[in-house]
């Protein structure tokens, strides 16, 4: 049996290559730039890079930017970082056409989103990606074809 690569706590961490909707690739093959597991940004950044990585179609990588917020961050912030992760990846999904995935996954990033409190710290547009994770949701389900530009959420309010 072939050895898992894992970290310095042993937890199992896979160092394939991935392509650029985070499907892994096989060893030696060239991938996308990997998101470091220990990334810590102050929130600013943090949404500034994951808004990059969506504008560029890389849902994946922006889920993990997100997902190293939540899981390095505050404890009072953890279900907004958690929602802003699930969201990208619910994007991700409908990256790779898998539909179901999809709205499972943005129907608890919207969930998520709902419970946080009004206003959201750091600009972030709560009402917005809700209202934009039920419309998608709604679309998905209606099978209406859903374009690229469609899966660029906008994480702030823009001033």
């Amino acid at each position: 049996m072939v050895e898992r690569d894992r970290d310095e706590s042993g937890r199992p961490r896979s160092t394939r290559p991935r392509d650029a909707l985070g499907r892994p690739l096989p060893q030696g093959s060239d991938g996308v730039p990997r998101i470091p597991d220990d990334l810590e940004l102050p929130p600013a950044e943090t949404l500034a890079y994951a808004q990059d990585l969506l504008d560029r179609g890389l849902a994946f990588n922006a889920h993990e930017v997100l997902e190293a917020a939540w899981k390095n961050g505050p404890d009072d912030e953890k279900t907004l970082w958690q929602a802003l992760a699930q969201l990208a990846v619910g994007v991700t999904h409908v990256q790779r056409g898998n539909v179901k995935g999809a709205i499972t996954v943005l129907r608890r990033a919207s969930a998520g989103l709902v419970q946080n409190p009004k206003p959201a710290p750091y600009a972030i547009d709560v009402a917005g990606l809700v209202d934009y994770a039920d419309v998608l949701i709604a679309d998905l389900a209606a099978h209406t074809a859903i374009t690229p530009e469609r899966l660029r959420p906008r994480l702030v309010v823009v001033r």
